[in-house]
């Protein structure tokens, strides 16, 4: 009968191989030799034995037990080794030296050297170059040099400390990637996200779910984009955005710079101002976030919310920024239109303040409300309460409102200021050589043409209609029959109808038409639109 124990100590200097060949004959009631396994796990302990009453087909090894398997090495107090499965299972103190690259640690380890797969389990820790891992169960593959783990996992590299329910790490690659409940912990901020990937080496994170980096300072989200950890540079994709206190950042995609405030943003942005009622689109933008600047191109847009309704202005380029007291300043250039339900304009360029909330307009402006368009050298457009309050028109300030296809009632000054009740224009005071050309009308039949001149007028309106003038200094007026009134005197000075650039709805803010100039004093189809 054979012995089923066998015990020999390592003083005896009986090979590991010599052990194989034995255990081997033990296991099976061979005499002769076995082949070698080309990959078969080396090892030694202070103390070997085999006793199948203990583990059947199993090698006990006891104290100082190291394994060694092509470049990684194997520590416990103590194994079970199976020779037939070419497998172990170690025991407390559990080291593995993958290579020198990865250190893992654990209670126990299972190990298969015929799939090169470690399962360790219990208070694990494994290190690599620049990175901390604990867990209480992590599996890794050495063929392929990656590991994961299925039930949380707390992991430190450098300054930032990562979490999640499920986890891979590529070490060839030097890359993590967390699934389920990802949190990354910085002293600076802290990420949440869905599925992220981290590298070791650059430190940069990959964002490949729903995602949310909060800060004192910000919170940023995107579905897709990466973050550098140690730049604090970050590109965001996919439903991005970046909101602080007072601003809220959307696009297809935002570039940001953490340390300097420094950002760029690309197609279907939108920057809200949330004190100021403001919302900004465009393109493309760059803007700074500790200097509060912002500069935006292409279908660059402005909307000022008021409370009743939107002002939407489009122009080429527009700039944002705060002025000495803080308060935000808005600067659009060139090609400059706006739309509002009943109010429209144009000029080429355009400022505005939140410190008076007034929309200052310069270079050739013009602006129509109801049927009246109105325009000067430069107007001010004055909001208060989040309503368009007055109008302001200086020098050359002209009302032109069309009676019919041939006839035009026409108002001049130095300049008028328009008052509006509801946002409807109620009431105009002209300033300084006021001229009017007024089509007088008994019930619904043309009486005549009024031609008047007054140093200072008020016209009041009624119904969006004009219901009285009154000529304030040293008036003077003539009354011409229809068929007897000159032709020159039916046109003021600097008279032009410009009918056809005006946006008629908000998607025409983005279309320029060329002003089509006219013979002065000439009444032609452009004065006249059929």
């Amino acid at each position: 009968m054979q012995d089923d124990r066998l015990i020999v100590r390592k003083r005896q200097k009986i090979t590991g191989l010599f052990f194989l060949m034995l255990l081997a004959m033990l296991i099976t009631g061979h005499d002769g030799t076995v082949a070698q396994e080309p990959q078969q796990i080396e090892y030694d302990a202070d103390d070997i034995m085999y006793d199948k009453n203990i583990a059947s087909g199993a090698y006990r090894l006891i104290y100082h037990v190291v394994f060694r398997h092509k470049n990684t090495k194997m520590y416990c107090d103590s194994a079970y080794f199976y020779a037939a499965q070419n497998s172990l299972e170690a025991f407390e103190n559990v080291h593995i030296n993958h290579g020198d690259s990865v250190q893992i640690y654990g209670d126990y380890l299972y190990y298969d050297g015929n799939t090169r797969l470690a399962r360790i389990r219990k208070n694990v820790r494994m290190s690599s170059t620049s990175t901390h891992l604990t867990s209480q169960a992590v599996d890794y593959d050495l063929h392929n040099n990656y590991g994961y783990y299925t039930s949380h996992a707390d992991i430190i590299s450098g300054e930032n400390k990562l979490k999640s329910r499920l986890g891979y790490y590529y070490s060839r690659q030097n890359m993590y990637q967390f699934r389920d409940s990802v949190v990354v912990e910085n002293p600076d901020y802290t990420i949440y996200s869905d599925t992220l990937k981290y590298n070791t080496v650059s430190n940069t994170a990959y964002f490949i779910g729903p995602t949310r980096i909060i800060s004192d300072s910000n919170t940023i989200y995107c579905e897709r984009g990466w973050y550098n950890t140690e730049t604090n540079i970050s590109m965001l994709k996919k439903n991005a955005s970046i909101e602080n206190r007072t601003q809220t950042l959307t696009g297809d995609s935002l570039y940001y710079e953490r340390e300097t405030g420094h950002g760029e943003a690309y197609s279907n942005i939108q920057l809200i101002d949330k004190e100021q009622n403001i919302i900004l689109r465009g393109n493309y933008a760059k803007m700074n976030e500790i200097n509060e600047t912002a500069l935006l191109t292409d279908s660059a847009l402005l909307i000022y919310v008021t409370e009743d309704d939107s002002i939407f202005v489009h122009a080429d380029t527009l700039r944002s920024e705060p002025d000495s007291l803080g308060k935000k300043e808005l600067r659009l250039y060139y090609r400059v239109k706006m739309y509002k339900t009943d109010l429209q304009g144009k000029c080429d360029s355009l400022f505005y303040s939140s410190s008076d909330s007034i929309l200052r307009f310069f270079h050739e402006p013009v602006l129509w409300s109801a049927d009246y368009q109105l325009s000067a050298e430069y107007i001010e457009l004055h909001i208060k309460n989040r309503k368009v309050d007055e109008l302001h028109m200086q020098r050359t300030a002209f009302i032109i409102d069309q009676d019919d296809s041939s006839r035009f009632n026409q108002v001049k000054g130095k300049k008028m200021i328009c008052y509006f009740r509801d946002n409807e224009l109620y009431k105009i005071n002209v300033y300084g050589n006021g001229q009017t050309i007024y089509y007088a009308k008994d019930e619904d039949a043309y009486i005549g043409v009024n031609k008047a001149e007054s140093s200072d007028l008020i016209i009041f309106m009624t119904n969006k209609k004009l219901e009285e003038i009154r000529f304030l200094k040293q008036p003077s007026a003539i009354l011409y029959p229809l068929d007897k009134a000159p032709k020159e005197e039916l046109l003021l000075k600097d008279f032009k109808w410009l009918v056809d650039v005006r946006p008629l709805e908000m998607e025409d803010i983005f279309i320029w038409k060329e002003e089509k100039e006219n013979p002065e004093g000439e009444l032609n189809p452009n004065i006249h639109p059929r």
